[in-house]
């Protein structure tokens, strides 16, 4: 059966979603649309593109996460300056590897721009702090930017929404006023995009079924605020959950698929492989008992 598919962030988190692909598989559902944002847009694009879970799983297991980290070459030579970096590329780390590896996947799919997809058929998140917008990439790229849709890159798609806050250094649009927007991480102003599928009359095309890597609202335990650096954590934590939070409270919770993932940090890219299995495993049995009494 044809589904609509949302897949939420959490950076390396996201290795859950390879067990419940699996297990999404096993049912015989099938993606038609995909939505994501930040490491759930990774996932969605690979389905947009063609790859199946078994596929996904593979360009996973062979990857080295820590390959992604890609600080300023002049970091290697004077230590110190990375904090130079930070202050004013606002990141510790450019994100081009990470952009080239997304490209060199969906090539391999002969898949570089959204004009190469069906339209309406991959939907990428993001936030532009200069504009102060979450867009909507395609989408949006024409109204906001007038940039056509049909020439857009994927990967940079992707790797905008993945842009997490001084980890990652913002990327910028032009605008038509010929600003240039800073566009960072999806998920600081939606971490999981189900509304993105919705009709102006609220009627479904077809069953919507969400993936977001975190309890329900119900079951999420209060911060414990204690000094700035933990009101800083709750800060971005409060922005990149609210806004989500309080469309779950009015939409169907019954088509969501919560995965809690504990004791792994977002951008932890040096976990081993045995974490990564965990997370796999975590994933898979999630979705399982889930689709076992889903109804569509």
């Amino acid at each position: 059966m044809k589904i609509d598919g949302v897949f939420s962030g959490g950076g390396v988190k996201a290795y859950a979603f390879i067990g419940a692909l699996e297990s999404i598989a096993e049912k015989n559902l099938e993606f038609e649309r995909v939505a994501g944002t930040s490491a759930g847009s990774i996932l969605a694009s690979f389905i947009a593109a063609g790859y199946n879970g078994d596929e996904i799983k593979r360009l996973l297991d062979e990857l080295n996460l820590e390959e992604f980290l890609d600080p300023p070459s002049l970091t290697k030579i004077i230590p110190g300056s990375k904090w130079f970096f930070l202050y004013y590329q606002m990141g510790l780390y450019k994100g081009d590897k990470f952009e080239r590896w997304i490209y060199y996947q969906l090539a391999k799919k002969r898949i570089y721009t959204f004009g190469d997809l069906k339209e309406g058929y991959l939907k990428v998140i993001v936030s532009d702090l200069t504009l102060g917008k979450l867009v909507v990439i395609p989408d949006d790229l024409e109204r906001i930017y007038g940039i056509s849709p049909n020439d857009f890159p994927i990967a940079r798609a992707v790797r905008m929404s993945a842009g997490f806050p001084y980890f990652f250094m913002p990327k910028k649009l032009t605008g038509i006023s010929k600003e240039k927007s800073l566009i960072v991480d999806g998920g600081l102003l939606s971490n999981f995009p189900l509304w993105v599928f919705e009709s102006d009359t609220n009627k479904r095309t077809r069953p919507i079924l969400g993936l977001k890597l975190s309890d329900s609202p119900q079951h999420t335990s209060p911060k414990k605020i204690k000094n700035a650096l933990d009101m800083l954590h709750a800060l971005f934590s409060t922005m990149k959950q609210a806004h989500d939070a309080r469309y779950i409270a009015k939409s169907q919770k019954e088509s969501i698929i919560f995965i809690p993932v504990k004791d792994v940090h977002t951008t932890d890219f040096k976990i081993d492989n045995n974490v990564k299995e965990k997370l796999i495993n975590n994933g898979r049995d999630v979705a399982n008992n889930f689709l076992r009494y889903w109804s569509t």
